[in-house]
């Protein structure tokens, strides 16, 4: 009896020994990855960082200014010692010596104490301090008119992890798991996901007090994850969560505001009675966040749910690649009132993707790029989909998804 109870608690202790060494391997895996996000902050200038939870922006600013000092307002006793008493901040600042102030003082979770934000202004404006101001949204302090600095602050945003990053991308666990690091590194990454979606919703939209109808929004959500990257038709998604279209549209601008997703209009450069110009499409954040809502799973890179996931996926791409190489120039769609659609309009029409999830581009498939290509001819057309070599049809290039992102980040898409 001994000898059996030996044998279990020896066979548990191996299993946490070997559980124990997945997770290290994880995290150094993470902390290998070299972001291309690049705050190239002159001295003296201070700068907002905005982006979703757990995307890695901590440990990005860690690595990135690793002499400034960090003041952490997801430390709850933190943020109410400060939100009690702000002015604190300038009492403890003043008092660090000049060697710590050369460097860019780091807010991380700033909006957690929206009224710091006078404070900081102050220091910037009669000490010439430098900050980073980090969080997951700018929304709450907007809403509580908070001091955004008028302008003395530049922008940036980070995304989740993309495929310049990792290097080699496996597909099917990217389009799964989706793009965030602890997602997209961890093999047992099911109850990671659900539980972010299930509690990143409720500390950052319901405990920020962004919504008080909590119910209504809950069935929102679940109404964005079906009708995710589809035309967006207020009215009928008012009446599946019984508020009005006014109500949703604010939900939108919400999901907006924190990051949590993005409205893609579409493309009017002329006026058309055969062009749909009002109805917008809207993308979440992150292809895996958008699956666990709906409970998918994609076991095969075929058919309609990989099609609809491998879209999202490239958008997700596009949108960083926008705001990573500072180009930020328009992401739109195309769609007429027939049918016809091509999926993203880059730039002022420059360049038209399509995206196909399939490994064999038909003729058929090729008539709405085709489309544009005789009303706009933009300069690039292409279908991004999952055959193995590059070809051209006509005006139309067809790339394999690699090659497509390869080009997209190198530069030779849009510039």
């Amino acid at each position: 009896m001994d000898l059996a109870a030996d044998n279990l608690t020896t066979v548990l202790l191996w299993n946490i020994f070997l559980n124990s060494l997945t997770i290290m391997e994880e995290t150094l895996e993470m902390k290998r990855l070299k972001r291309i996000l690049n705050m190239d902050i002159p001295q003296g200038t201070s700068a907002f960082l905005w982006g979703p939870r757990k995307i890695g922006k901590s440990s990005y600013l860690k690595d990135a200014f690793p002499n400034s000092f960090m003041y952490d307002f997801l430390k709850t006793d933190l943020a109410l010692e400060f939100t009690k008493r702000p002015s604190l901040l300038r009492e403890q600042i003043l008092a660090k010596t000049e060697e710590i102030l050369m460097h860019p003082i780091i807010l991380d979770e700033v909006q957690k104490v929206p009224q710091i934000l006078d404070e900081v202004h102050w220091l910037i404006e009669n000490k010439g301090l430098s900050f980073i101001l980090c969080g997951s949204s700018a929304r709450k302090l907007k809403r509580g008119k908070a001091n955004l600095l008028g302008g003395r602050a530049w922008r940036y945003e980070m995304f989740p992890l993309v495929t310049s990053e990792l290097g080699d991308v496996e597909l099917l666990r990217a389009l799964n798991q989706g793009m965030i690091p602890d997602h997209y590194l961890r093999n047992n990454y099911q109850k990671s996901l659900s539980g972010y979606v299930r509690d990143y919703l409720k500390e950052e939209v319901f405990d920020e007090g962004l919504t008080r109808n909590i119910p209504a929004f809950a069935r929102f959500f679940d109404a964005v994850g079906y009708s995710h990257g589809e035309l967006t038709n207020f009215s009928n998604i008012a009446r599946d969560c019984g508020v009005d279209a006014k109500t949703v549209k604010e939900y939108y601008q919400i999901l907006n505001d924190t990051l949590l997703g993005r409205m893609v209009e579409p493309f009017k450069k002329r006026q058309s009675r055969q062009i749909i110009t009002k109805a917008p499409k809207f993308y979440l954040f992150d292809v895996g966040v958008a699956g666990s809502i709906v409970k998918r799973h994609i076991s095969e890179e075929r058919g309609e749910l990989f099609g609809k996931a491998f879209e999202h996926f490239i958008f997700t791409e596009i949108a960083a690649h926008s705001s990573y190489s500072e180009l930020d120039y328009k992401i739109n769609f195309w769609r007429t009132k027939s049918g016809q659609e091509v999926d993203f309009i880059l730039g002022d029409g420059t360049v038209a993707v399509e995206v196909k999830g399939t490994n064999n581009v038909e003729n058929r498939e090729m008539r709405a790029l085709s489309a544009f290509i005789d009303e706009y001819s933009p300069q690039k057309a292409l279908i991004v989909c999952n055959e193995k070599a590059e070809r051209v049809h006509g005006q139309i290039k067809i790339l394999p998804w690699r090659n497509f992102l390869k080009d997209l980040w190198g530069g030779k898409i849009i510039n």
